[in-house]
């Protein structure tokens, strides 16, 4: 795997003492056409045990995220505020499981369904029109899963997701784990899956660049809390890895590591990660952040232009307008559920 040289950011600048609570940070004048310096973050709802997933429902004008310890996928909108969508959300058993029982990653397929990525049941799931869930996946070779977390969709209509420990009992340390590896899969849509990548420690986030060309994969992993991207063939393979940014540079002044990740329309990569969001262009230089002045899991756009920025941020759900925007949905309308 190739690493880069590390992006000097000034750290000093960066002692959380030295910033008010939340602000936005350039780091190259770049970043300053993506998001204006005064841009304000708003707090839209708060009482969440860990807010995650958010996705943006074009149909409902609506954001759809995840409180995963509460195994509940919550809607906020504009008219009526936070309210319980669906619950429960990502485990439907009947004996005690972990912390992170919930949903967690959420997306919405080519036809409008609500895709989910369900720690506590194991399994990358579909809500179907008619009512109830469909299992998409929840093995791979005959073995469970270990707690699928996030989720990109291909405009073909196969779904790439990660597959780390976090939703297993003991983070996995117990004989509920069936495999080793923490890996990274595809499902297609004749339902075959196929492990794509194998030798990551805590793969979470996942997303494509808007020319589908480039898988970029969030690594939650304290010795290696990296930004890797990947090319994707025509087979949809990931090619030889490539570690875009290493934030550990980071994390010695800003707590977080990366987790979230979307695209813009112009293919920059915003993370969540130390101190809230990094920005990072697609070839890895960090651009400037977002600083939440909370532990920050993810990120979406939505709004019917695409320009406003919903983070999901430890307790809180957030929101941020931006200059640039999210590339174009591959769905306007989705089917009720």
């Amino acid at each position: 795997m190739k690493t880069p040289i590390l992006f000097s950011v000034l750290l000093g600048s960066l002692l959380a003492d030295e910033l008010p609570p939340t602000s936005i940070v350039s780091h190259d004048p770049s970043f300053d056409k993506l998001i204006a310096k005064d841009a304000e973050i708003e707090v839209l709802a708060s009482g969440f045990s860990w807010s995650e997933g958010p996705v943006w429902d074009f149909s409902e004008s609506r954001l759809l995220f995840s409180d995963v310890p509460n195994n509940v996928v919550h809607s906020w909108s504009e008219e009526r505020g936070p309210e319980v969508y669906l619950k429960p959300s990502g485990f439907t058993g009947v004996a005690k499981h972990s912390r992170e029982p919930g949903s967690n990653g959420l997306a919405f397929d080519s036809t409008g369904r609500l895709l989910t990525c369900e720690h506590g049941d194991r399994r990358l799931s579909v809500l179907t029109p008619s009512g109830g869930k469909m299992t998409l996946a929840d093995n791979y070779q005959g073995k469970r899963f270990n707690s699928p977390n996030d989720l990109v969709v291909h405009s073909s209509g196969s779904i790439f997701f990660t597959d780390p420990p976090y939703g297993l009992p003991n983070q996995g340390e117990g004989p509920e784990r069936e495999m080793p590896e923490n890996g990274v899969y595809r499902w297609d849509p004749d339902g075959k899956v196929t492990r794509v990548i194998d030798d990551l420690v805590r793969p979470n986030g996942v997303t494509l660049s808007p020319d589908e060309k480039t898988l970029y994969i969030a690594q939650s992993h304290r010795e290696a809390p990296h930004i890797i991207s990947y090319p994707v063939d025509a087979s949809l393979q990931p090619g030889e890895p490539n570690v875009l940014f290493d934030s550990s540079q980071l994390t010695p002044k800003l707590p977080g590591l990366p987790d979230g990740l979307k695209v813009d329309r112009e293919g920059n990569i915003w993370s969540s990660g130390p101190g809230g969001v990094i920005v990072l262009n697609p070839e890895g230089k960090l651009l400037g952040q977002i600083l939440t002045g909370r532990r920050t899991a993810n990120l979406a756009w939505g709004g019917s232009d695409r320009a406003t920025l919903y983070l999901t941020a430890n307790h809180d759900l957030l929101r941020v307008k931006t200059k640039t925007a999210g590339p174009t949905p591959r769905h306007t309308e989705k089917e009720k559920t």
